[in-house]
């Protein structure tokens, strides 16, 4: 809004009022005088353009928008704890009992043991919050004493630790929140109260899919991937434990299913010429961190195939890619179309 008040312009409209029978050019005693107050003056256009910005929800950031959505009733989602499985065993690889709360440490990472699942295997909590939590998987080092422990192995990803939402997925979802209003027990509600929970990452909605009164909720967890079932079952005890009864946050008469996506591998095969500074699997590898991020981008969106012509730029985007010859996304040249209910997941990446 301000663009126009340089330092050039101010400065210029400044001397302008300056008789012309006094010496303006630079050097001069005038033109020292103003053109600090000149730099001063643009300085706060600058600040007020950037606080102007935070007064709307479209441009505001962090705080300020946080400060705007309260009054709808929305709150950003805060970083979240992964809950991760890990397997306990002691000589021979007998599986032993460890006790509640007891700690441990992986890669910097430290997990309290908070539920015994069966013998031997144990529900914990990421001390940390975030996807950190998600990242790191094998041997842990205790942190507490445990008798007869040998080697505990930290496993599945039962509920994913998310990070603190964003801006950008803030303000996306409250524009979704304000535009399509929830309002008793439309479709927007159950998406909404999906997403209430930590770990979801993306829901779809399907009313009436099994005949009057039935809605199935299909959800993938905070790293776009199938929700495990673990975290299936908290959302269907959240939203409806009982079927019909009104004893969660869905309506009286509703039956609700919780499901994950199904999930649709992504193979990738492809035969390369490389420039040199790089070896084949450092590329594969950087290649399937850039289509992961990709897969997570489109996830659980209306449309959203795997295009075909855009795995192909990124593959020409990575370090040490000249060209690229006989690409193909399983077996195939073409997108890879993904339904409703389906999240695309990478398989496998092999280039030679």
């Amino acid at each position: 809004m301000y663009e126009s008040q340089t330092y050039g312009a101010i400065l210029q409209r400044m001397l302008s009022a300056v008789p012309d029978d006094i010496d303006k050019r630079p050097g001069s005693i005038i033109y020292d005088a103003l053109a600090p107050a000149a730099l001063e003056l643009s300085e706060i256009y600058v600040n007020l353009d950037r606080q102007l910005k935070e007064v709307f929800p479209q441009t505001a950031s962090d705080n300020n928008l946080d400060l705007l959505t309260e009054p709808f009733g929305q709150e950003r989602n805060q970083a979240s704890y992964a809950v991760r499985k890990a397997i306990f065993t002691g000589q021979s690889g007998v599986p032993i009992n460890v006790p509640i709360d007891s700690r441990f440490s992986i890669a910097g990472v430290t997990y309290r043991v908070i539920l015994r699942i069966t013998s031997g295997q144990y529900e914990l909590e990421c001390e940390q919050p975030g996807s950190v939590g998600n990242q790191y998987f094998g041997t842990m080092i205790p942190i507490d004493y445990v008798d007869g422990l040998v080697v505990a192995t930290l496993a599945d990803v039962l509920i994913p630790g998310a990070d603190r939402e964003s801006d950008d997925d803030y303000r996306t979802r409250f524009f979704l929140g304000v535009r399509l209003p929830a309002t008793s027990g439309n479709k927007a509600d159950y998406r909404k109260w999906a997403l209430e929970v930590d770990g979801v990452g993306g829901a779809q909605v399907i009313p009436l899919w099994n005949g009057p009164g039935t809605v199935k909720v299909i959800i993938i967890d905070a790293e776009k991937l199938p929700a495990s079932p673990t975290l299936v079952s908290i959302v269907q005890d959240y939203i409806s434990p009982a079927d019909g009864t009104g004893e969660g946050v869905a309506p009286v008469g509703a039956d609700v299913n919780v499901v994950a996506a199904t999930s649709v591998s992504v193979n990738i095969t492809g035969t390369i010429v490389r420039d040199g500074s790089r070896t084949i699997e450092q590329i594969e590898e950087d290649f399937a961190s850039v289509i992961s991020s990709y897969l997570a981008s489109i996830a659980f969106i209306d449309n959203a195939n795997v295009q075909y012509a855009k795995l192909g730029a990124m593959l020409l985007d990575v370090t040490g890619v000249d060209d690229y010859t006989a690409l193909q996304l399983n077996g195939s040249t073409g997108n890879i179309t993904i339904l409703s209910g389906q999240v695309a997941v990478l398989g496998t990446v092999n280039l030679t």
